[in-house]
């Protein structure tokens, strides 16, 4: 499943009519010119149309209503390049459905001394027109974006394009569509949640299916289509047969590769974009889906364990955000308490996104004491070194709240010759035991996304198009 997606963003700019058709022309003309300069510029992950000048109630109106039924359209960018009363702006607003974001900026990003006139400044009143409009969001309450800065410099252009594959998330989260194969494992509070809220605030749509359905899948790929993809990772990955007979590696392989083929037409088949297996009830299959979910991931679905649906959504959503790069479902597994060593070891029974990995992944089949099923093929790697944020999604019944700090990834000390799995290892900016006591206060859950792709201030845009509350511990 890819994370590309084709979609597109508006610029209106503001003016009015007290300046002549001349200005209006030429404010038309700059904003053409920013345009192109920004889709040129190579740090735009989406392409900028112009739209139009607004200059009455009506115009604007009008292209927000189109801008709402246009389903390429994944937000607006709006700009001040002369004053542009905020009454004009209250309606389309008010009707608009899709991310905004205030650019403040100006046409020149210096004052030009030596021949400023009247003709200059009824041109650029950017100063005080960006006020006017960003008055009249306030006002509405918006949950806008405001960048503010020049618009030819790098800093800034990154600033829009890390808005831009927030706002296409956000679309794309109401697409999103998760299936539990199972329900959630047993007595576990933390992974639960209400699923018709979830589609209410996050549009995430979340069915049951039970394994049996998946079985039938998984019983009907064909043979041919296992052993040429069973040759084809041979080119992408080491494979170790370790203490296994050839004749078991080969088969819990291959086993492993007939799990994703018929999970992914399963999820294809069915319109799904993650989904989640508990290791309670494999009834029918004969292993947990390890190096399965793995493949899967890598493709760009969403996925977590033991019936996780909240965070498998949150996976989906952010590979979104970040292109599918350096962005994995997690879980805190250990902790290093020594002095000058404090660490969390992150890793899962088998199934850690190999987008992290820093090293070539190794196909390993080692026993599973736990799930009561045949040993499990999965990928054995190191996670890699870097900023990064770990975050979770946690439903308080009576609200949603994104949880989320500042993590140094790194990597272990050392290797872990008894626990073949895929492991990273984090410690949180504010330090160990401030980050971890901090989480467990607001009660942040252990399943989490870790992503180094994603930050701190892509979260607090979509927890801001969402309206749910974010907590971020820094």
């Amino acid at each position: 499943m890819t994370t590309e997606v084709k979609h597109k963003f508006w610029f209106v700019t503001g003016s009015q009519f007290l300046y002549g058709p001349e200005v209006l022309e030429q404010v038309a003309e700059d904003s053409r010119k920013i345009i192109n300069q920004l889709n040129d510029s190579g740090k735009l992950p989406y392409p900028i149309e112009f739209k139009t000048v607004g200059v009455t109630a009506e115009n604007i109106t009008e292209t927000m209503k189109e801008a709402n039924y246009d389903d390429s359209v994944a937000g607006i960018i709006t700009w001040a390049h002369t004053f542009s009363p905020a009454k004009n702006w209250i309606r389309g607003t008010q009707l608009l459905n899709k991310p905004l974001l205030h650019l403040a900026t100006q046409m020149l990003n210096t004052i030009p001394y030596d021949t400023i006139d009247f003709d200059y400044m009824n041109l650029n009143q950017s100063a005080h027109g960006d006020r006017e409009y960003a008055f009249i969001n306030a006002r509405l309450r918006l949950n806008n974006k405001i960048i503010f800065g020049h618009w030819a410099d790098e800093d800034i252009q990154l600033q829009i394009g890390k808005w831009m594959d927030v706002a296409v998330a956000y679309d794309e989260s109401f697409k999103i569509k998760i299936v539990t194969f199972a329900d959630k494992m047993r007595n576990v509070a933390v992974t639960d949640g209400d699923k018709i809220e979830a589609q209410i605030k996050l549009g995430w749509t979340v069915d049951y299916w039970g394994v049996g359905d998946l079985v039938e899948y998984v019983n009907s790929v064909d043979e041919s289509d296992i052993d040429k993809l069973y040759d084809d990772l041979q080119d992408q990955y080491d494979f170790v047969q370790g203490d296994n007979s050839t004749e078991k590696f080969e088969h819990n392989v291959k086993y492993q590769l007939r799990e994703y083929i018929g999970i992914k037409k399963f999820l294809d088949d069915k319109g799904y974009s993650g989904f989640t297996t508990n290791f309670e009830d494999l009834v029918g299959l004969e292993q947990l889906p390890g190096l399965a979910a793995q493949l899967l991931m890598a493709d760009g679905y969403g996925f977590a364990g033991e019936g996780d649906w909240k965070t498998a959504a949150l996976t989906r959503l952010l590979k979104i955000v970040s292109h599918n790069q350096a962005t994995a479902f997690m879980e805190d597994y250990t902790l290093d308490l020594r002095k000058g060593h404090e660490a969390i070891l992150g890793s899962h029974m088998l199934e850690v996104d190999p987008t992290i990995a820093s090293d070539k992944p190794r196909v390993e089949v080692h026993p599973l004491d736990i799930g009561g099923k045949e040993d499990p093929a999965r990928l054995v790697f190191t996670g890699r070194s870097g900023d990064a944020v770990d975050v979770t999604l946690a439903d308080f019944g009576d609200e949603f709240k994104l949880i989320s700090y500042d993590v140094t990834g790194n990597k272990p000390e050392a290797d872990t010759p008894y626990l073949p799995v895929a492991k990273q290892l984090w410690t949180p900016k504010a330090g160990l035991k401030a980050g971890a006591e901090s989480w467990l206060t607001v009660g942040g859950g252990h399943h989490t996304t870790l992503s180094f792709s994603v930050d701190s201030e892509q979260l607090t845009d979509l927890a801001n198009l969402f309206g749910i509350k974010f907590v971020n511990l820094k």
